[in-house]
């Protein structure tokens, strides 16, 4: 959830950490702050709000120091304020550390420190550890205090500490928050994701749970916590800064929607194989014969990604032929799930960080199911602790509110259904034509992308509204569930998505003239039903959008506004039918002034359960 990052090098720290925190604010924006070892003295500023704020705090202060540490914060333990920002710093003022995670057991050991006389100044877990740390370091050296302490803390934590005492020495720590250590030629970025990192280096090792690392001007180690060497595998980078950047774009989720034809094009290059009418995934090659035993699979995922497993379920279903339940990560560990060798448990997950995900994955891993990955992030804890899995290659989100991400997961899910649907009772005819009409899919994205401005025309229609209500059936149903999310997320607006055929069964009584309905209805098997529907919110005043397929003209006599859509096979729908959704929730949000980069309350990659 928050985003921690450090620098040691021959640069003034603080710039880079500056410029560390804004890559990597999408991960919480209540409070930031920086502490930088300077000679003899280690500064540190603080301020509420986004990195913007500390940096206007900073003002033009030249901060001396090649060494420091920074983080911006999601807040847990405590409301956002200055004193539980991070970094936070013990009795002395020697020793400052940035924390991502829950420290489960901080409150016994924060009454153990206080009967020792240390002194608390924050209402956060978090401070804590360092006050463990400076215990343990008036009997031991840094490194063997900072180790000494993490064996006492139980919980999760991506750890960056600094010392007065040993000012040219980062000490980083990992169990259950992500870190990624860059290999710059003179220096090295600690940071929670490699968006701090890449412009310095593309060359990184990401450390893994219970690895601590300690950074010095011209080397490092990596232990576990007992002290035992580890040998790392240094990982390149396959993306560049430029990746990350705005590009002209007013904010990275208009960006990112506009960047779907290619993240579709990327997702599938040279796995879709028409003339075969399949799909070959070289990440699950060597689980291939398991593959073909499977009696069910077991989607996990949260948020976009969990309405992403329900598209999934349908495909899977009706052209594999495999029975799939999908369930909240969140949930998955806390029932008692029957699990054996014959089934798949899928992650989803676009950070690969997802705690929730992370734990149902090891709860498959535990009882003896194959688990697969559908991730973004090369190099992440789902990708590694997986079996096998397929990387969406749809590059960096920044933008909180998913979207290139969530056509991408459509995407593999696409390849995944025609590799297993060819395994077993899919005929090639049926494979090369999904095969065929998915080759069409990012033109025809770029023809709904070309209709943004009128789609604009209409979010403006939709301002004053306080609630909206999504509906689609089938394979859409889901859209409308992802519709509502996008428009709840950016905008603030309650939105509730739902399937169109239970909106009689109770919904339905939420209904007038200020209550407007979207309407996922393309041309499909469903699309009568849909139009009785659409039929009874007409008959009691409410105004719909409709979301149509090119060509239906008769939609127009039921709905007040209609986004049209490129004709496709009804299972590939959802690819073009959340688009418009997603530049609709884009226009509402900022025609009502938000940031929907940085929606309040949110973070991109949630990291804590």
């Amino acid at each position: 959830m928050c985003g921690i990052v450090g620098y040691i090098g021959k640069q003034k720290a603080a710039p880079i950490l500056i410029e560390g925190l804004k890559r990597l604010e999408y991960r919480g924006y209540d409070s930031a702050g920086i502490s930088i070892i300077g000679k003899n003295k280690i500064t540190t500023i603080k301020s509420v709000g986004k990195v913007s704020s500390l940096e206007d705090k900073i003002g033009g202060k030249s901060i001396a120091g090649n060494v420091g540490i920074a983080h911006t914060r999601w807040a847990t333990h405590g409301k956002p304020s200055d004193k539980n920002s991070h970094p936070h710093g013990d009795c002395k003022g020697n020793i400052f550390l940035v924390h991502n995670g829950i420290i489960e057991n901080y409150i016994e050991l924060k009454s153990s420190l206080a009967k020792k006389g240390h002194k608390f100044k924050s209402e956060t877990d978090s401070e804590v550890i360092v006050h463990l740390i400076e215990e343990f370091n008036k009997k031991l050296d840094f490194k063997n205090a900072v180790l000494e302490a993490l064996k006492l803390i139980k919980g999760t934590y991506g750890l960056a500490i600094i010392n007065k005492k040993e000012p040219e020495k980062i000490i980083a720590a990992r169990l259950g928050s992500p870190l990624v250590l860059g290999i710059g030629g003179d220096e090295y970025v600690i940071a929670s994701d490699a968006s701090a990192v890449v412009r310095h280096t593309n060359q990184v090792i990401y450390l893994e749970d219970g690895e601590v690392a300690v950074i010095e001007k011209d080397n490092y180690e990596v232990t576990d916590i007992k002290d035992k060497s580890k040998n790392k595998k240094i990982t390149k980078l396959d993306w560049s800064i430029e990746e990350a950047e705005k590009q002209g774009f007013d904010h990275f989720m208009l960006k990112e929607i506009f960047e779907q034809p290619k993240a579709i094009e990327d997702a599938t290059r040279g796995r879709l194989v028409v003339s075969e009418g399949t799909a070959k995934l070289g990440g699950l090659r060597d689980v291939a014969d398991k593959l073909r035993k499977l009696d069910r699979i077991i989607i996990v995922s949260c948020g976009t990604s969990y309405y992403a497993g329900l598209v999934g379920e349908y495909m899977l279903e009706e052209y594999a032929g495999i029975p799939v339940e999908v369930e909240y990560a969140s949930e998955f560990r806390y029932r008692k799930p029957i699990l054996d060798e014959k089934t798949a448990v899928l992650a989803i997950s676009q950070s690969g960080e997802t705690a929730d995900t992370l734990e149902a994955i090891r709860e498959g891993n535990n009882k003896g199911a194959i688990t697969l990955g559908i991730v973004n992030t090369v190099g992440s804890t789902i990708a590694r602790e997986t079996t096998a899995g397929v990387y969406n290659h749809a590059g960096p989100e920044i933008g909180v509110a998913s979207t290139k991400a969530f056509t991408s997961q459509l995407s593999v899910l696409i390849l995944l259904t025609l590799l297993l649907g060819r395994q077993r009772q899919m005929s090639y005819v049926m494979g090369k034509r999904i095969a065929s009409e998915m080759k069409k899919i990012p033109k025809q994205v770029e023809e709904i992308l070309s209709q943004s401005k009128e789609i604009k025309k209409i979010a403006k229609k939709y301002l004053k509204y306080k609630n909206i209500l999504y509906l689609g059936r089938k394979y859409n149903e889901p859209i409308a569930l992802e519709g509502a999310l996008k428009i709840k997320e950016i905008s603030y607006i309650h939105a509730e998505g739902y399937p169109s055929g239970e909106m009689k069964h109770g919904p339905i009584a939420l209904i007038d003239e200020n209550f407007p309905s979207v309407f996922v209805v393309p041309k499909d098997s469903v699309y009568e039903k849909n139009i009785s529907g659409m039929q009874e919110i007409k008959a009691r005043g409410g105004k719909i959008i409709a979301i149509a397929t090119e060509g239906d003209k008769e939609i127009k006599k039921h709905a007040d506004d209609v986004i049209y859509i490129p004709k496709t096979l009804e299972m590939l729908t959802p690819l073009l039918s959340v688009v418009p959704l997603q530049l609709l929730a884009y226009y509402v949000g900022t025609g009502l002034g938000y940031d929907v980069d940085k929606p309040r309350n949110l973070a991109k990659s949630v990291t804590v359960e």
